[in-house]
């Protein structure tokens, strides 16, 4: 049998992942008052943004503890299963180091790993397509090698509304600064080699979305054939827009929709919002 396991920067929580047959290992938040969260377990993502809204101290973030891969390392090479780890960039983490690290220290050979590049929702897809692709009797081998080839095609687009918070968190590239910075101006963000890049920018929350959909297309538009999800931090109705887009302009079923969770929305902050999808030119086997 082939174990996926994710981290919880995928937002993936534990009802949904136990539907998908994953695992997901959590990373922590440590609020102003030194306590500390399991990140989709000790709080709901709509408690921590009430939370945040009102912290003097922006919480920090922090990779889970190798004691915790390890274990599940361990466990399944004792009942002769194998593991698929799909993580979260890690340019932006050291998880990724973190689950190597556990395999050596498990000294298990029963392991593969996709650093997914990205985040978040984007993550999320990768984990997704994992699964169809282990439901469809492929190995760990072509899982992987698909995986790798189907990230080049992954594209997360995201709008900020308050740049503190990445600006805080130390995730802030000085382009999207300097545009944030301005009066009424929403930057666009997007991951680009395993990094938050400048997507764009844009007046005004209507703006915004124009500017998503405007750049969603320059990236070679949305693959009918896989799933998207759209995301939002800390308001549902932020994503309706994009649920029109699909419907409306492209004619196409809605795309899932997720709520952003505390790591990553230590970063992002209250009133993101954003999409991921697979573009038009990803083909598998």
């Amino acid at each position: 049998m082939i174990r996926i396991l994710t981290d919880s920067a995928s937002d993936i929580l534990p009802a949904e992942a136990e539907q998908l047959g994953v695992t997901v290992i959590p990373l922590n938040v440590t609020l102003e008052d030194g306590s500390i969260l399991r990140d989709g377990i000790d709080m709901t993502p709509t408690e921590y943004y009430a939370h945040l809204a009102s912290c003097r101290k922006l919480p920090t973030t922090s990779q889970p503890s190798p004691e915790l891969f390890e274990k599940f390392y361990l466990e399944a090479a004792a009942a002769g299963d194998e593991v698929l780890g799909i993580f979260l960039s890690h340019e932006l983490s050291g998880t990724w180091q973190c689950a190597k690290l556990a395999a050596d220290l498990a000294n298990v050979d029963n392991v593969l790993f996709v650093d997914s590049a990205t985040v978040c929702l984007g993550e999320s897809l990768l984990v997704r397509l994992a699964v169809q692709l282990r439901d469809a009797g492929k190995t760990l081998v072509q899982i992987a090698t698909d995986l790798e080839h189907a990230k080049e095609h992954l594209h997360l687009v995201a709008a900020i509304d308050d740049l503190k918070y990445l600006r805080k968190g130390g995730r802030l590239p000085a382009a999207v600064a300097v545009a944030g910075g301005m009066l009424g101006i929403k930057p666009l963000i997007t991951i680009k080699d395993g990094k938050v890049a400048m997507a764009g920018k844009a007046r005004g929350l209507p703006g915004a979305y124009v500017a998503l959909f405007k750049k969603i297309e320059e990236l070679g538009g949305i693959s009918p054939d896989f799933a998207a999800v759209a995301g939002y931090s800390s308001s549902l109705r932020e994503v309706q827009p994009i649920e029109n887009y699909f419907r409306e302009n492209l004619h196409m079923g809605e795309p899932l929709v997720r709520q952003i969770g505390c790591v990553i929305g230590t970063h992002a902050g209250p009133g993101a919002f954003g999409l991921a999808f697979f573009d038009k030119g990803l083909v598998l086997e």
